[in-house]
């Protein structure tokens, strides 16, 4: 289906113009082609067709707009032809003639006439041909312009052209690629690939055209930070035959870079173990640093700073782990024990948003035993700093962060903060291909003496992860060594280590050494989605690349095979695949260790990895040019490898087991080592099949110039071809392709929009909506292709699992990328902008595939059989398919490659220069499709073969002849350069350009001591003979490099940068005229290493001799200026046109000019130059005394072109006039844009009244945040126009969310409120109303100081702050809910209705939402007390207000030679020379009569009126120094002893006598006094040092103050306005000028009508009212009439005053960064202040305010232990066996347990009660607004002083059991934070665990509020399971006195005087057995067993009693017997 519209002509056009019509259809759009000066008709008579996928629907419409083409600016339009498709759906063919219509939609003359036809499904279409839908004209310029780049797209290459075909065929689509065509298959031809590129290309500059293709540019910069020359025409993947080059030369990776770890530890929470003694290590690689010991807590705090210092690579330093362990009791003698460990790698860090960790909870877990859970948790900040990055730190103040832990887990976004423990299986089958690790010297040796015969490598593999390593066994003697092992690690899942390490190292018996380094990232083998997948990966071979393979004893790349850098050459390749399994630590039989295990696997078979297949690389090298010169003239090879395969110097090493294998399928490793050396005296194999030929014949190079050599490869191009066997993995590098492919015609389309949106063009929106259109069907089409072939072998789990995610995503992205192209709204582009550039982001991660397959191709440079220099070509990106998007980008195409030198050779300047540039040809792909491997190549060649193969298949050739030549003249335009490298010593350079094409090169002229050339030159290069057929080098030129260097005039010219570019090519039988010729400027980008090194215009056209020779060219116009001499310049249709500019010069003056050779500056000038022409300054006549001119504003005219993008940079020159008419150049400054500088005049018309209303409104918003638009109450009647902004609280109104109507016609009335105290006040009302008490009272006035006022602006500043992220979260979060809800509609509120402002809306949410946000944000916190606020900003106060630029520029003046720095953001310091502060001002002459006719004008000033004189001025700055945050510490124990330095001028302040012990977050509160005269002095240097008692004081760093820029400034930042004006009291007015007194004086200098005050509050300024309060309170409390409220009003609101009105510095405090020169680009600390002016003609200012530190006030808090209860019985009794406790009752506040106090013992308790009334006393200092208790105290015996420390305020009670001969038992303990703890219970019955379990849920009380508390707690300690479990209740009462109400009432310890406590009532059994044993004896014993003892005793006389019986009966009885 397709309906296709033939656009014939249109008529009654008015004017002579060029025209170009566009004709849309279902939002994809085409443009005609451009009809140059037509006059009343325009003939298009050409076609435009569009393919359907359904059914035209009848109601659709058709658009043709036809416009007046401009190259330069936008095309206007004429007027639009819209038709309904009702009528061409029935009939399905039409003529139509009919009018325009204009913009508002009436009919105008102009008419056209086209005809549709439509073709329907029904069968009665014919295949399609061509020609019969496109209607071919003649010319074939009528290149169509498409939105979407390739709808009509790509088809794949038939063999056979036709020939006619090429030069003229159909009108041209640009870029290749599939679309619409292929996506659809339908029946149709395919045609050949190579009419892509016919048209022109066009030139940039004239690409405003609507949606024409625009510039190209690189890396996803943010539009404001590119370069102008984006574009090179050679980025525009312009054909089918020739791939783009990559510009940038040096290797990055691998070079170390400065980076500095800081980590706060503040404190650690519900550690596990009792009363323990932790300390806090901190671990970072190697580096260990401990926190200072806490004892007996389980939750200390510490507040330590620690800071680390790396220099070493970037992937070095991600791959480090941090840990972060708590230990238990460690002192000098005893390691301690390990409570539990956290680790992440610094990358994670990196990551983060800011690169940090702001307060978050780190979670520890014991390593060695894992069923352990969770070990407690450590709070810190973690943050890591690169150079050049600045970290925003939140404010440090207020730490009073709500203590959810679980909420802030230190964990990535995304990670589940329940982590589980995991096995990592990483298994290590085998390897082959490994290199000679030991010289064959040694072997030989052995082998003579021995007779063993072995391989020269011992292999082991050791795989690092998350800080742990494991090692295989050593594999002895083996070059293909087979482990079979397994290392098991066991980690958190998901880890927080994002990179395995697997090494294959050299086991020796002195170093081990590795042979190659693998990384895999964890992120690339899983997926978190929901339904992801656990990290899999394999069974897989994996490629090791590293240093060539030769064996030498020092190898200079052995870092190469560390894995740091790129790998130079094939190593091993490695077997392995990896695991994860998720362990359920409950379960019995795990191992609970995480100690890394080896085990033994099963063997895998070979099949597994895939099935070996034969695979055939051919390479043909089509030039070789620019081999550098220092490589020598001996003959010179190229050598192409492929895994081991083709290298022939030191490639295969046999094993020597080597048996030899049957030909066929033998294994694959053997098949390996057998493809042996095929050198001459190999034949070729049995069944006929060819050897390879991997290099090419050594050929002597040729000189080209005085750098480079080229190789004479004219008509004879050698080829190379090697055959090798690989396992068949391609679908792998097929979906990684294709993902490629989309990627980067997605990152070539947004990088269009940038450029649109960059240049200004129109329609950012339509091209960015074909961006998303191409994406959405490319997703589509990979989903079809990437499901094709689902079962082959070797399939790994991964494999499957990375396909269905891969298809997840891009289809989400599919349907995404339609969601978004429907929401693209001009106003939006920006931001969805930025969406689409994540898709980009996500693809290219999406792409790089993780298991790899076939290995990259290496090309290396042989010369004396040495290998000199090398590319490395990914072998994906070479491979071939039959699939169009699944086929590399580079194969089967022409590609220039640049060699480069290896590993570290090629950092710094070695990698700029280019060691060779080939042509090279490559393909690569199965031996079975080799039939297709020559069809890229340019036509126009015969093969010449080895004669030798006489084989079944054709043998590929050993070169190719070309018989086809062609010969050429090129024309090289090379006009200007700007913003090069300054190569000099004086900061500039003297440049020339040399351009290389094929084999020739010239250079343009050398120009002195200039960054930016303008050589104006034209290099003619004749008879340039390329090789091939005409049509294909048409659209298909070789690229042209152009190198800059510098000119020195000894030595060698030094190399500046370099850029490439394609010509714009005529063939013989082409017309030289419009549209292509003659070419346009363009800019190209150049590169010196990886850093943009400036900018290129030139042109480039390449023209066909033809057999007329070289009469029948274009003709050159000679050399028009005779003092050029021979040079040729820029013809006329090239060079830009010119208008003639006036530039005015305001010079003010220099600043800080530094010694040139050794003299100082004395007498300096300025000298201004642009375009040729130029001013110069007056001569300062002595530099010392005034360095500002005398004569401020000269001017100059230019002749500029009109284009503003190409206006050449203007050149600052600062030169030194010494004696005998000498100069020296002092320093320079090329200023590269000067649209800035651009005068446009004053709109007088337009008032913009929505602009004023919006600003009122908002930006109270910002200050105060709490603006609320009302209506106003009283009628009050003005003049129409003017606006009144009130300033008075009114309660009485009732609060509504109203629209201010704005207008200029009606009263527009604005109410700004500005009284926050109202609302607090109703709130308070509202509580009280509900019987609640309010905590606050008002603040008395006297008690408020400036760090009240400090500490309440600070929590402004965090709400503030908090409420911009939760709006920037909702934004986002509203944004993914559009794209997510897949509703194509468009919203309704997304139009702004017509007429309305778009502003207005705007407004009126702003506002709206402010209220929203003040009313829920002011409800939640307790109401603050009213304090008079200032603005605190987090960052220095240039930033917010532009530099101070606003009228007087600084141009930092440089000089010496720029650095080689990686990240060009880094200002290089070292090269600034001085500044030079003056402005520029451009306009086109004339100037309209209006501004030079003003009232005032005075002539001499120029455009620079009214701006004040600079003679000298004495001035009093007053420096209000805070406090400093993280500072670097500077001493040996990780602290800092800061004091200030203050210097300025001559005079310098040292503050060292008050310097602050062992600070790294020191608070000053001081202020100093300096006069200064501006100009001289006019740098401010605050600096912190830090004291030592030997020695010098080092410094921490520095911030520097520019204060004239700030004294001169609009904006007023000489003394802050502050909020209220009040006479007394904490906020008096500190400007010795009052508000009134201020006002009169800008209202003078703004010429504006003012200020009037009328009755009843209000004031008039120019046409504004505003209103405010009339009264002020004096100090006794009487009020007074007064005008400086409503004046103070006017100044808070002065930006909305129109024409003069800019914002004016409020009151403040700016946070600077802290540097220092030793350590650039890193931040030291920061530090918080103000500065304040007072010039001294005026009446001095009062003395400074009071801010020194608040003293931390005293207190006493009492507390008293009645009773306890429930306490757990640990002791058994001796006698009785009962369970008993001996309790006692312990307690401290500080942080240490040296003030702690004990009760007397309660001895055997039964029952766990004990009875006390103990009193403890504890004093101690706090300071109220940061709620902490302040302690000084040595921190060793060798301290030199007493340190402050902070804490804060806890209150523990422990409880023990007292034991006399062991240790004393600890039963439990709680923690009490005195500012909030829960209200205790009222008896020992309601006293429960929930007390501490569910502190968050309670009301707590604090008491500094309550002053005295009584109630029961309870005791908690942890059980065996870690759960909290009571162990006692305490009931105590705690009373809080000041210092002063203690001295009145003094109490005694314990239970003495005075007011003594009564003795406890304590059981009789309470005692100590062997004090008193006999009451023990009564008590214990006889209590208990008095009945037993009482049987015990009856027993015992009876026993005695039958004793004394027994014992008397013999006598009785003899006495009876005998009768005695």
């Amino acid at each position: 289906m397709a309906l296709v519209v033939y656009l014939r002509t249109v008529t009654e056009l008015r004017g002579k113009g060029d025209r170009i019509a566009k004709v849309t259809f279902r939002g994809l759009s085409f443009f005609s082609r451009v009809l140059e000066n037509c006059e009343d008709e325009a003939r298009f008579e050409q076609a435009f067709r569009w393919p359907i996928g359904s059914q035209v629907d009848g109601d659709e419409m058709l658009e043709i707009q036809v416009f007046n083409y401009s190259k330069v600016f936008t095309n206007r339009l004429i007027g639009t032809f819209r038709m309904v498709l009702q009528k061409v759906v029935e009939e399905g063919h039409l003529e139509v003639s009919d009018t325009l219509i204009d913009d508002n939609n009436t009919a105008i003359r102009t008419s056209i006439s086209i005809e549709i036809k439509y073709q329907t499904m029904d069968g009665s279409v014919k295949v399609w041909s061509d020609g019969e839908f496109l209607d071919i004209p003649d010319d074939c310029d009528g290149t169509f312009q498409f939105e979407t780049d390739s709808l009509l797209s790509g088809r794949s290459q038939s063999s056979g052209t036709s020939p006619g075909r090429s030069i003229h065929g159909i009108p041209t689509f640009r870029k290749t690629g599939k679309g619409v065509f292929s996506a659809m298959k339908l029946g149709k031809t395919r045609v050949s690939k190579d009419d892509h590129k016919k048209g022109d290309d066009a030139a940039i500059l004239d690409a405003e055209d609507l949606d024409r293709k625009a510039m190209r540019l690189g890396g996803g910069l943010d539009p404001d930070t590119i370069s102008l020359a984006s574009v090179t025409a050679v980025t525009t993947n312009v054909s089918n035959k020739r791939s783009k080059p990559d510009i940038k030369m040096e290797p990055s990776s691998g070079r170390p870079v400065d980076y500095q770890i800081s980590v706060t530890v503040i404190e650690a929470r519900q550690l596990i173990g009792l009363n323990m003694d932790p300390v806090v290590c901190v671990e970072i690689g190697e580096e260990k640093k401990y926190t200072s010991m806490k004892e007996s807590t389980n939750c200390p705090y510490y507040n330590e700073y620690f800071v680390f210092d790396f220099h070493v690579p970037p992937d070095v330093m991600f791959d480090k782990i941090l840990k972060i362990s708590v230990i238990h009791s460690k002192n000098l003698l005893r390691s301690g024990t390990l409570v539990g460990t956290f680790k992440l790698d610094v990358g994670t860090v990196y990551s983060q948003p800011e690169h940090q960790f702001h307060h978050k909870w780190a979670m520890l877990s014991d390593p060695d035993d894992i069923t352990a859970g969770c070990k407690g948790y450590v709070k810190c900040d973690i943050a890591v700093v690169g150079k050049g990055d600045n970290i925003k730190t939140p404010h440090k103040a207020n730490e009073t962060d709500e203590d959810d832990i679980e909420g802030n887990l230190l964990l990535p976004e995304g990670v589940p903060s329940e982590r589980q423990w995991a096995r990592f299986y990483v298994k290590i089958y085998r390897a082959e291909g490994l290199p000679k690790m030991n010289t064959s010297i040694m072997a030989n040796m052995k082998k003579a003496f021995i007779g063993e015969n072995r391989d020269l490598v011992d292999p082991y593999v050791l795989v690092q992860f998350a800080g742990q390593k494991g090692k295989t066994s050593v594999q002895k003697s083996s070059y293909e060594p087979i482990w079979n092992e397994q290392v098991i690690f066991t980690e958190m899942f998901p880890p927080l280590c994002r990179r395995l390490k697997v090494q294959i190292r050299d086991s020796d018996k002195v170093n081990d050494v590795a042979i190659g380094t693998h990384f895999i990232d964890l992120r690339k083998i899983a997926n978190d989605g929901d339904k992801g997948f656990l990290p899999t990966m394999g069974p897989a071979w994996v490629n090791m690349y590293g240093s060539t393979r030769n064996y030498t004893l020092m190898d200079e790349h052995q870092d190469l095979n560390e894995g740091l850098g790129e790998g130079v050459s094939f190593r091993a390749r490695l077997l392995i695949s990896i695991a994860v399994e998720i362990l359920d630590t409950s379960s019995t039989e795990i191992m609970s260790s995480t100690e890394v295990q080896i085990e033994q696997v099963s063997n895998m078979s070979e099949s597994a990895t895939g099935k070996m297949e034969e695979f055939f690389l051919f390479g043909s090298f089509l030039e070789a040019t620019m081999i550098d010169r220092k490589i020598g003239d001996k003959p010179i090879s190229f050598e192409v490898t492929i895994g081991n395969y083709g290298n022939q110097i030191d490639g295969v090493s046999k094993p020597a087991s080597a048996k030899k294998k049957k030909e066929g399928g033998g294994e694959s490793e053997e098949e390996e080592t057998e493809l042996i050396h095929n050198s001459s005296d190999e034949e070729a194999e049995d069944d006929g099949d060819l050897t390879s030929v991997p290099s090419t014949p050594p050929m002597k190079p040729v000189i080209t110039d005085r750098n480079y050599f080229h190789l004479p490869y004219f008509e004879k191009k050698p080829c190379i071809y090697i055959k090798s066997w690989w396992q068949d993995q391609r679908r792998r590098l097929y979906n990684s392709n294709i993902m490629d492919k989309i990627a980067d015609k997605l990152e070539e389309g947004l990088n269009d929009v940038q450029e649109i949106i960059k240049t200004e063009k129109a329609y950012p929106e339509r091209r960015l909506r074909g961006v998303l259109e191409e994406l959405s069907t490319s997703c589509s089409r990979f989903v079809t292709l990437a499901n094709k072939d689902q079962n082959l072998s070797g399939r790994t789990k991964l494999d499957k699992e990375r396909l269905k995610s891969c298809m997840r995503e891009l289809e989400s992205m599919g349907q995404q990328s339609k969601t978004i192209r429907s929401q693209v709204k001009r106003n939006t582009v920006r931001d969805k902008l930025k969406l689409v550039f994540n898709f980009l982001h996500r693809l290219r991660f999406l792409a790089d595939e993780p298991q790899h397959s076939i290995p990259d191709v290496f090309i290396w440079m042989i010369s004396n059989n040495k290998r000199i220099a090398y590319a490395r070509i990914p072998s994906k990106d070479i491979l071939y398919s039959i699939v169009d998007e699944e086929m590399g980008k580079d194969c089967g195409k022409v590609k220039a490659v640049f060699l480069r030198l290896p590993g570290k050779k090629g950092f710094g300047s070695a990698g700029w220069t280019v060691q060779a540039k080939l042509e090279m040809y490559l393909w690569l792909g199965m031996n079975k499709q080799r039939k297709d491997f020559l069809s890229g190549l340019p036509s126009g060649f015969e093969e010449s073969k080895a004669m030798k193969g006489t084989g079944i298949q054709a043998v590929p050739p050993i070169s190719l002849v070309y018989n086809m030549k062609q010969v050429f003249q090129l024309r090289a335009h090379m006009y200007q350069a700007r913003s090069l490298f300054a190569a000099d010593s004086s900061g500039l350079s003297d440049p020339f350009a040399r351009v290389f094409f094929s084999t020739h090169s010239q250079v343009t002229e050398v120009l002195s001591e200039t960054l930016c050339p303008t050589w104006d030159q034209l290099l003619v290069f004749d008879n340039v003979e390329l090789y091939g057929e005409a049509g294909e080098l048409r659209d298909d030129p070789p690229i042209i490099v152009i190198e800059l260097y510098d000119q020195d005039t000894v030595g060698k010219a030094e190399f500046i940068g370099r850029t490439f570019a394609k010509p714009l090519t005529k063939m013989v039988d082409e017309h030289y005229g419009p549209p292509r010729f003659p070419p346009q400027l363009e800019y190209y980008q150049i590169y010196r290493g990886n850093c943009a090194a400036g900018d290129l215009l030139a042109a480039f056209e390449l023209l066909q001799i033809g057999p007329a020779g070289r009469a029948a060219l274009p003709p050159i116009d000679g050399p028009t200026d005779s003092d050029r001499g021979p040079l040729l310049p820029v013809p006329l249709g090239i060079r830009p046109v010119l208008s003639r500019y006036r530039i005015e010069v305001l010079f003010w003056g220099l600043r800080d000019l530094k010694r040139i050779n050794l003299a100082q500056v004395d007498r300096p000038r300025v000298d201004i130059e642009c375009a040729g022409k130029g001013v110069q300054s007056a001569l300062i006549q002595n530099y010392k005394k005034n360095p500002n001119f005398s004569t401020l504003v000269k001017w100059f005219e230019v002749d500029l072109p009109e284009n503003e993008l190409l206006h050449p940079p203007l050149n600052i020159r600062v030169v030194d006039c010494r004696a005998f008419g000498r100069y020296t150049l002092v320093g320079s400054h090329a200023v590269t844009s000067l649209r800035k500088f651009i005068y446009s005049p004053p709109d007088k018309t337009a008032n913009n009244w929505a602009h004023t209303a919006r600003l009122a409104n908002g930006y109270m918003a910002l200050t105060n945040g709490t603006s609320h638009s009302r209506p106003h109450s009283r009628p009050i009647s003005h003049p129409s126009g003017d606006i009144v902004v009130n300033m008075d609280p009114e309660p009485n109104i009732k609060k509504m969310d109203t629209v201010v109507k704005i207008d200029a016609t009606t009263d527009a009335v604005v109410k700004v409120d500005l009284n926050d105290g109202e609302k607090e006040k109703e709130k308070k009302k509202k509580k009280k109303k509900k019987g609640e008490e309010v905590d606050e009272e008002e603040p008395d006035e006297s008690m408020l100081d400036w760090w009240s006022k400090y500490f309440a602006s600070i929590e402004t500043m965090m709400e503030t702050l908090r409420a911009q992220e939760a709006a920037l979260a909702e934004a986002e979060e509203r944004e993914d809910l559009e794209i997510a809800a897949e509703s194509a509609e468009i919203k309704a509120d997304d139009f702004p209705m017509k007429g309305t402002k778009p502003k207005e809306k705007n407004k009126d949410k702003k506002s709206s939402k402010d209220k929203k946000k003040n009313h829920d944000g002011t409800e939640k916190r307790p109401p603050k007390p009213k304090v008079d606020e200032l603005m605190v900003y987090n960052k220095e106060l240039e930033s917010e207000f532009g530099s101070f630029e606003d009228w007087l520029h600084t141009f930092n003046l440089y000089r010496g030679k720029a650095g080689d720095d990686i990240d060009h953001n880094v200002v290089d310091d070292d090269r600034i020379v001085g500044r030079f502060k003056g402005s520029l001002c451009m306009y086109k002459l004339p100037l309209s009569e209006e501004i030079t006719r003003e009232a005032g004008f005075d002539p001499n000033m120029g455009m620079f009126q009214s701006i004040p004189h600079n003679d000298p001025i004495n001035v009093l700055i007053r420096i209000y120094i805070i406090r400093a945050t993280d500072l670097h510490p500077a001493d040996i124990n990780g602290k800092a002893d800061p004091y200030i330095v203050i210097r300025l001028g001559k005079s310098e302040i040292r503050d060292k006598e008050s310097y602050i012990s062992k600070q790294l977050n020191p608070v000053f509160g001081k202020s100093f006094d300096i006069e200064a005269t501006f100009p001289m002095e006019s740098m401010l240097t605050v600096a912190v040092y830090d004291w030592d008692l030997v020695g010098t004081d080092d410094l921490i760093g520095e911030t520097k103050i520019d204060l004239e820029n700030r004294y001169y400034s609009k904006h007023r930042a000489t003394c802050g306005i502050a909020s209220n004006y009040s006479v007394h009291g904490y906020n008096a007015w500190r400007d010795p000028q009052k508000p009134t007194q201020i006002l009169v004086k800008l209202c003078k200098e703004g010429k504006l009508d003012g200020p009037h005050y009328g009755p009843g509050g209000k004031v008039k300024v120019g046409n504004r009212i505003f209103l405010g309060s009339t009264e002020i309170e004096d100090e006794s409390g009487l009020k007074k009439q007064t005008e400086e409220h409503l004046a103070l009003t006017v100044l808070r609101h002065w930006e909305e005053i129109p024409r003069v009105g800019c914002k004016l510095i409020p009151e403040h405090v700016e946070t600077r960064p802290l540097l220092n020169p030793d350590k650039p680009g890193i931040e030291q600390g920061r530090i918080e202040m103000w500065v304040d002016m007072f010039p001294m003609d005026v009446p001095a200012p009062g003395p400074a305010i009071d801010i020194s530190p608040r003293k931390p006030k005293r207190y006493e808090l009492r507390v008293i232990i009645w009773n306890t209860d429930e306490v757990i019985l640990e002791d058994d009794d001796y006698f009785t066996g009962e369970k008993s406790s001996d309790i006692f009752v312990r307690g401290w506040l500080k942080g240490q347990q040296e003030d702690k106090q004990d009760t007397d013992v309660h001895y055997h308790s039964l029952t766990g009660e004990g009875n006390f009334n103990w009193r403890f006393v504890f004093p101690f200092d706090y300071l109220m607004a940061e709620e902490k208790i302040v302690i000084s105290k040595k921190e060793s015996m060798f301290s030199w002083d007493e340190t402050e420390y902070k804490i804060p305020a806890r209150l523990t009670l422990q409880v023990w059991d007292a034991d006399h001969f062991s240790a004393d038992d600890f039963l439990g303990a709680i923690e009490l934070d005195l500012n909030k703890f829960p209200r205790g219970a009222k008896t020992a019955k309601q006293c429960s665990l929930g007390m501490v379990l569910k502190e968050h849920e309670l009301p707590t009380i604090s008491i500094f509020k309550q002053k005295r508390v009584k109630g029961w707690w309870p005791f908690v300690a942890r059980d065996e399971n870690d759960e909290f479990e009571l162990t006692g209740k305490v009931e105590a009462e705690l009373h809080l006195l000041t210092a002063e109400e203690a001295e009145k009432n003094p109490v005694g310890l314990g239970r003495n005087e005075p007011e003594p406590l009564e003795k406890p009532n304590r059981p009789d059994t309470s005692l100590m057995w062997f004090m008193n044993p006999l009451k023990s004896i009564r008590y214990f014993i006889w209590h208990n067993y008095r009945w037993l003892i009482l049987k015990a005793l009856a027993l015992l006389l009876l026993l005695l009693l039958v004793g004394l019986f027994l014992y008397s009966i013999p006598g009785y009885l003899v006495k009876k017997l005998l009768g005695a």
